[in-house]
């Protein structure tokens, strides 16, 4: 048996009843961390909590070579654990086929996700979302400041009146980030580095950040893009919104819960 175990979003705790009950009948657990992390704990903690050792592997741990987690799941039960909702990125999705076609029974046990923490943090309407997109730093996909990919896919929104989560970049087990020499902080993307990138497009737009979902003292900030780019908001990890002009209760629920200017939301 594998079982994909979604650990939620912050620390240890972050994992819902159903997860820590497996987790505690596996016989081995593995991790990857490099889609997300737990910027709440540590391994150290997770296993010290869990009461299990755990195998982090790698991006090409897990991509390239994923025998050793197949191999264990053929004659034991292993979990395997992911920060967030563990079927959220399609690298879990493809570990998921490959145990299915080795005949490994797999089940999946969901956590938090960082979509579902922006809709309820923000007040957004979950079915106003429309296509989800990465923002890179630059120069990671070898173009400009921002892809032509994200500016589409936030018009392309806008324009059916939807709102854009964007993902920010992580950098973790990046061997450029290694060779750049930077601090472990330095390799996650701010929102208002993020932000200061978007208003180089949509300056006067409305743009919300979202700082540490899941811990106990998230931040929730809206205002115009431009605005946002010249604040700070912590620790990680942080993500962007950009939502579509919002209906009457979504507005006040930004001016309330995330401090967005009334004139802003009256253009809007």
């Amino acid at each position: 048996m594998l079982t994909f175990i979604g650990l939620g979003l912050y620390d240890e705790r972050s994992i819902t009843v159903e997860g820590r009950e497996a987790l505690a009948g596996a016989d081995r657990a593995f991790a990857e961390f490099y889609t997300s992390r737990l910027v709440g704990t540590t391994v150290e903690a997770l296993e010290s909590f869990h009461d299990i050792g755990i195998d982090v592997r790698d991006r090409a741990g897990v991509e390239r070579d994923p025998a050793p987690i197949l191999d264990a799941a053929e004659d034991e039960d292993v979990a395997f654990l992911t920060a967030g909702d563990t079927m959220i990125s399609t690298t879990h999705v493809d570990l998921r086929l490959r145990a299915h076609e080795r005949g490994i029974e797999t089940r999946v046990i969901h956590g938090v996700s960082a979509q579902s923490a922006a809709a309820g943090l923000t007040g957004l309407q979950n079915y106003r979302f429309g296509k989800a997109t990465t923002l890179p730093f630059p120069g990671a996909h070898g173009g400009g400041d921002v892809p032509d990919s994200v500016i589409e896919t936030i018009e392309a929104n806008r324009e059916r009146d939807l709102h854009t989560l964007v993902y920010l970049d992580i950098k973790v087990d990046d061997p450029t980030a290694d060779a750049a020499g930077l601090g472990e902080d330095e390799r996650y993307m701010t929102g208002d580095y993020a932000a200061g990138l978007l208003a180089e497009h949509w300056a006067d737009e409305l743009g919300v950040v979202v700082a540490r979902a899941g811990s106990p003292e998230p931040v929730v900030a809206a205002d115009r893009l431009s605005e946002l780019a010249d604040r700070e908001f912590g620790g990680p990890l942080h993500l962007l919104v950009v939502p579509a002009a919002p209906h009457h209760l979504e507005a006040e629920a930004l001016e309330e819960l995330a401090g967005a200017p009334t004139a802003l939301l009256d253009e809007n």
